[in-house]
């Protein structure tokens, strides 16, 4: 692998997974709620889905979904489903709920941030075609999608410990009941969005 490429791709990357998507709309969420660590220990829900992205990419999954109408949209769908429930869930909770699940909330947390990365088909094509580029065709292909993706997940994680440290800052701020349920509608609001988002979304056209 050329080296010359990673002062592109270390910036780029970051960049990508500093989109605020539906999974760093949760953790802001829910560091605002639950603070910092457990905000932090969650996210690690979103990684085994990303990791199997990677590999998928690394073997071509991608552009199996690029190219298969009903696969992409029945994950589509799926994954619509999911955020819009979900969103819809945050909404109405209460201040009180998390309180009462006691020691099974951080489970409930981690299961959110691994379905919401999980039913998403959105997130494998763009690893797929993220990685691309980057990708010196006159080498095996797998090693350098592994090695990109590798770096890709450290810079995830370097994005959740930003998007938790802001939702922190935010629920110092809201820490009456009437402020915690303001960032759970306005979060919930922006999953809705996000599903009905994925719901509309077309796959890439199929060369």
């Amino acid at each position: 692998m050329d080296l010359g490429i990673w002062p592109i791709f270390v910036p780029a990357a970051f960049a990508m997974n500093m989109f605020p998507g539906p999974n760093n709309v949760l953790v802001m969420s829910h560091a605002a709620r639950h603070g910092l660590g457990t905000a932090v220990l969650a996210a690690g829900g979103r990684f085994p889905p990303f990791a199997f992205f990677v590999l998928a990419a690394a073997i071509g999954l991608g552009a199996l979904l690029a190219t298969s109408a009903e696969l992409f949209a029945a994950l589509k769908f799926v994954g619509a489903a999911y955020l819009i429930f979900l969103g819809v869930e945050m909404i109405r909770a209460k201040p009180a709920a998390d309180e009462e699940e006691g020691a099974t909330s951080l489970k409930a947390l981690f299961s959110r941030e691994f379905f919401t990365a999980a039913t998403n088909p959105k997130a494998m094509l763009v690893f797929g075609a993220f990685f691309a580029p980057f990708v010196d065709p006159s080498r095996p292909a797998f090693g350098q999608i592994v090695t990109l993706g590798a770096v890709a997940l450290g810079l995830e994680f370097v994005a959740v410990m930003l998007y938790a440290m802001a939702g922190s800052h935010v629920g110092r701020f809201a820490r009456s009941p009437r402020g915690l349920v303001l960032v759970e509608r306005i979060s919930g609001g922006a999953l809705i969005a996000a599903g009905i988002a994925l719901l509309f979304a077309r796959r890439p056209a199929s060369a």
